[in-house]
């Protein structure tokens, strides 16, 4: 009987063994690394990821290599092995501004890729001072276009710095209004903030989720969000393009987003398998509410959709970055 026993045993290892192990946790960690620092936006977001694929990708590692604008951390992937233990959270700046930006890439942000999910996007937002606006007559963009063209090189931007999102974003509004005005770099997009607070700029386009609070408490005035539709956050501001549609604005569409990436030559069942544990994850309601409390929208999106959108992205920035006279040697 124990000999018995002992066969059938065997037989059902053996039958377990043979088994496909399509949803079965991978035995080695996933290690999911983040460009940027930890508490940011993008390691917040990715440690709630990381919490929900759990059951469906098996234990996943936050890993911050922040530096060099976030090609450090999306250098270290495009170097590992496809062999899908390694992802990274790119984002706008690694996949779309910095190519154009930095005088020499360690990588290149399409052949060295394999495109997973895209997965959220954050609106930045035009906003004056409550002062500043009311004693330029400004009330909304078709105000600000036209006190741009009777005074050219008047009004001021601040940024968090050159050839940030905020800087190209201004960078965007005066090549598509025809209006010049003059950029203020900051050490970042905290000290750019508290300039515009201070009066000492006339306006910026700043992260939503971070002029948000000011805006609510009527420290800030916002003309208009950067993306193409409305942010669900604040629903009542319009968009550039709307309110700008006659102004040659209709068209205006810029945000920070970010998405996750794989080495290239990833297999494509591996890739599929990544794609709809961090989509499902993405449709949960949990890591939608952790997305609002950011102001960002979801963007889950199939692998072919992703790589063509970061294909676009990095066509749009190439002619703002060269505008912009932005480099970093």
């Amino acid at each position: 009987m124990r000999r018995r026993a002992a066969f059938a045993s065997l037989g059902a290892a053996a039958l377990v063994a043979a088994l496909p192990r399509v949803g079965f946790p991978q035995a080695k960690p996933l290690r999911f690394i983040v460009p940027y620092p930890p508490g940011g936006p993008l390691d917040i977001v990715a440690r709630a990821l990381a919490e929900k694929t759990k059951e469906s990708l098996g234990v996943v590692i936050v890993d911050n290599r922040a530096g060099a604008g976030g090609n450090i951390g999306a250098d270290v992937a495009a170097k590992s092995a496809p062999d899908g233990t390694t992802i990274v959270m790119g984002a706008v700046a690694t996949h779309a501004i910095n190519p154009w930006l930095y005088a020499k890439m360690p990588y290149d942000p399409i052949r060295d890729f394999t495109p997973i999910t895209g997965v959220a996007r954050v609106p930045n937002v035009l906003v004056m001072s409550p002062e500043v606006a009311a004693r330029l007559g400004i009330s909304g963009v078709a105000d600000l276009v036209a006190f741009a063209k009777r005074n050219p090189g008047k009004l001021n931007y601040g940024s968090g710095g050159t050839g940030s999102a905020g800087h190209l974003a201004g960078e965007m509004f005066k090549a598509q209004a025809g209006v010049y005005m003059v950029h203020i770099p900051y050490a970042g997009g905290n000290p750019a903030q508290l300039a515009l607070l201070a009066g000492q700029v006339d306006l910026n386009f700043d992260n939503l989720a971070a002029a948000s609070a000011n805006i609510k408490a009527g420290k800030l005035k916002a003309l208009a969000v950067t993306t193409a539709t409305r942010s669900s956050a604040m629903p009542n501001v319009p968009t550039i393009a709307e309110a700008g549609a006659n102004l040659g604005l209709s068209h205006f569409d810029i945000d920070t987003w970010f998405g996750i990436f794989a080495p290239a030559h990833l297999p494509a069942e591996t890739t599929a398998r990544l794609n709809k544990a961090f989509v499902d994850a993405l449709a949960s309601t949990d890591v939608r509410a952790r997305l609002a409390s950011l102001y960002a929208e979801p963007m889950p999106m199939a692998p072919e959709r992703f790589a063509a959108f970061v294909k676009g992205e990095l066509a749009k920035y190439e002619p703002l970055v060269k505008a912009s006279g932005a480099r970093v040697e």
